[in-house]
């Protein structure tokens, strides 16, 4: 089965398991607790299947079903347990504390039967399936097309390290992409040159590539950002070979034994079922904002309509998600063909933007339709702004790690906007630039709830920018 298909394997698994738990914890909650005669009712036929059902959606949202061929033995037994119990205590919250009883030591059988059952029943078919991909990637039968960029001594010394390991890493490699010249290393190592950093992009897309390696001189410090930063818009997964100063500062973080010394650089920002709950936060939020702030939604449209001519909603192309661009909505707060001499940014004393602008500006206002661009997934409540191409072009000329923005789902509000409000000019926007890039890196729901928290308190004060 391919690779990105195989996650369907483990669900069905996890789906019967589910089941059969569940069904075989009824035969001795009936027998033994109860002690009623067992049989197999359409009641409880119908509670399997949705339990089985309950349990494969905890699953998806805790990210039990990405990246199956990089699952590993040790955390399959961590995920289970802890997952197992969240799950547990949710089914006996919501179905079983109405049961009937004798003692509440009942209560604790049934816990810890149910809990015992669905992690062995759970476990046996996924620890073999794990073992058996385990299995494969170390006997070279599954891999990773990578590509290793570098010098060529460099790339020598780290492919030679890769190929001699006891267990294979998983790491295909079908070549190197050179950044300082040198001799085709084929004859001596069996690795390819593939061609010149400038041709890069292509290389990876033609040639499917998953993972890249950069191994470069520990003192080209410079070299493997740029590297790092013209690898932001290509889907591949980043890793840097360590050096001394990696290992002692605690950078490598090690999952294998006999894994090559590789230091991660963009591991998931964000646990899947942070994400999940992240996205749950955003559609609530953004429907009860948008019921609350219905009335004041009417009286804005009316002086926005009254104060000057133009729409009431703004609509400007801003690139999101991936570099894909949508269409942000506002309140319009400038007058129009405010933008006839080019694109242009706002200042303090802006004489483009209305009276009734100045307002909803200070208050934060006229980002409030963006609740709609929330609903339609094209924005989290908090994020990186979006820019417009335009702007975007002259922030990377001056920082190319502006790149990295793309990974996550631009915000109404940001660390950046809390910090500094409404950017003047490019400079501004690249200060604003760092705290959204500490954003991206350091994603938490704890961090979301902070920023909301400031923004709101900005909007009752008005001393937006």
């Amino acid at each position: 089965m391919r690779k990105k298909y195989f996650w369907y394997v483990y669900l069905f698994f996890d789906f019967i398991s589910a089941g059969l738990s569940w069904i075989i914890f009824n035969y001795f909650r009936k027998t033994y607790i109860e002690k009623f005669e067992f049989e197999i009712s359409k009641k409880l036929i119908i509670s399997t299947f949705l339990i089985s059902l309950l349990w494969i959606i905890l699953y998806a949202i805790l990210g039990n079903y990405k990246n199956v061929y990089k699952k590993y033995r040790l955390k399959e037994i961590t995920q289970i347990t802890s997952q197992t119990f969240i799950g547990i205590i949710l089914i006996f919250f919501i179905l079983l504390l109405d049961d009937n009883i004798n003692t509440y030591q009942d209560y604790y059988t049934l816990f810890v039967v149910l809990f015992l059952l669905h992690i062995i029943i759970t476990f046996l078919p996924r620890i073999i399936l794990t073992s058996r991909t385990v299995n494969q990637i170390h006997n070279k039968k599954i891999g990773f097309k990578t590509i290793i960029i570098g010098n060529s001594e460099k790339a020598k010394d780290t492919y030679l390290e890769i190929c001699n390991l006891k267990k294979s890493s998983g790491h295909f490699i079908l070549g190197y992409i050179y950044t300082n010249g040198g001799k085709d290393v084929i004859n001596e190592t069996g690795l390819k040159k593939l061609g010149a950093y400038n041709e890069i992009s292509q290389i990876i897309n033609n040639k499917k590539i998953e993972e890249v390696i950069i191994a470069t001189e520990p003192r080209e410090h410079e070299k493997i950002n740029n590297i790092i930063n013209d690898l932001a818009d290509l889907k591949v997964e980043i890793k840097v070979v360590a050096d001394m100063y990696s290992i002692l500062t605690g950078s490598v973080k090690m999952n294998s034994i006999f894994g090559a010394l590789l230091i991660s650089v963009n591991p998931e920002m964000m646990p899947s079922w942070q994400k999940t709950l992240k996205r749950i936060m955003d559609l609530f939020i953004s429907i009860i904002a948008i019921i609350i702030l219905s009335p004041i939604f009417i009286i804005l449209s009316v002086f926005i309509k009254t104060g000057s001519k133009g729409e009431i909603i703004f609509k400007q192309e801003r690139i999101g998600y991936k570099n894909e661009p949508f269409k942000i909505y506002k309140f319009r707060s400038m007058y129009i063909d405010s933008e006839k001499n080019g694109p242009q940014l706002s200042s303090k004393h802006d004489s483009r933007i209305t009276n009734i602008g100045r307002f909803m500006r200070k208050t934060r206002l006229d980002e409030t339709p963006q609740f709609f661009n929330v609903i339609k997934g094209e924005m989290s409540l908090v994020g990186p702004r979006p820019e417009r191409q335009y702007f975007i072009k002259k922030i990377i000329a001056k920082a190319p790690h502006y790149k990295h923005i793309s990974k996550v789902k631009p915000g109404i509000t940001s660390w950046g906007q809390v910090k500094y409000g409404y950017a003047e000019n490019v400079e501004e926007m690249i200060a604003r630039l760092k705290f959204d890039l500490l954003y991206v890196e350091n994603m938490s729901l704890s961090l979301d709830i902070k920023i909301l928290f400031y923004t709101v308190i900005i909007m009752l004060r008005g001393t937006g920018k």
